[in-house]
């Protein structure tokens, strides 16, 4: 079974990180991820840096681009990450763009993926009708779980379309906005939260953009299976470094 699909039907609420691969050192990719795991992170998720990244803001932007500018490429990525599973255990995900993928090959970067322990992958630029046309069959052959985005403006007829595509869980963007533009959860997010909620979907829903502290991770994980912290995780890296994770986590729960 998939780590993401046993991680799922642990009775609590996930919690997930995400950080740009890279920063804010080049070889600062591995110690994070153990220092997160030993900090009771469930799932991590590992940004390949992209050039034109459309869905993230300035804060992620600016990680993508140092880790970039620190040399940060797929083939490094992969070549870091080739031991992990000795010292990792929980869910790892990539998260980034399409564009990289398509330019290693979308088998072989699954291939690879699958080689090294990595149980997903997160492009929100790639459209589930093009998945679901052209690179399901590959991802199912690696046994990789494809994550994708709805936002409050998606139809309930497009959700239960990728409802039907997917089999781990569905990223609730919280706003129509880019990554760490918000504070705090209002009524309109409330009743997206229980909107989606009501469709009874089969996949759980992780809710992403906006999550900061414990206040915002409770109201996001009110209604859904867990949340994902991104920005707010890579501003406590720029401003502590990497040697300061669980006093991060700690600030979450």
């Amino acid at each position: 079974m998939n780590r993401i699909t046993q991680k799922l039907q642990e009775d609590k609420k996930i919690l997930s990180i995400y950080f740009s691969a890279g920063y804010p050192n080049l070889n600062d990719t591995v110690q994070i991820i153990q220092d997160l795991e030993k900090n009771g992170v469930d799932l991590i998720e590992i940004g390949l840096p992209f050039s034109d990244p459309l869905a993230d803001g300035p804060t992620i932007q600016a990680s993508s681009t140092q880790a970039l500018h620190n040399g940060m490429t797929t083939q490094l990525l992969f070549d870091q990450l080739k031991n992990i599973r000795e010292s990792v255990k929980i869910p790892l995900i990539i998260m980034g763009y399409f564009n990289p993928m398509l330019q290693y090959g979308v088998e072989a970067f699954c291939q690879k993926c699958a080689e090294i322990g990595i149980d997903g992958l997160i492009i929100p630029d790639l459209p589930v009708d093009v998945y679901a046309d052209e690179y399901k069959a590959i991802f199912e052959k690696y046994g990789l779980i494809n994550v994708f985005l709805i936002t409050p403006q998606t139809s309930d007829e497009r959700i239960r379309f990728i409802d039907s595509v997917s089999n781990g869980f569905i990223y609730m963007v919280s706003s129509a906005s880019v990554t760490g533009s918000q504070s705090g959860f209002g009524d309109v997010q409330e009743n997206y939260f229980e909107r989606i909620a009501n469709l009874n979907l089969k996949n759980p829903q992780i809710v992403g953009f906006g999550i900061s502290n414990k206040e915002t991770f409770s109201q996001a994980t009110k209604y859904a299976k867990g949340a994902i912290i991104g920005s707010a995780f890579i501003k406590h890296l720029s401003e502590s470094g990497s040697g300061k994770i669980a006093e991060f986590v700690g600030r979450i729960r």
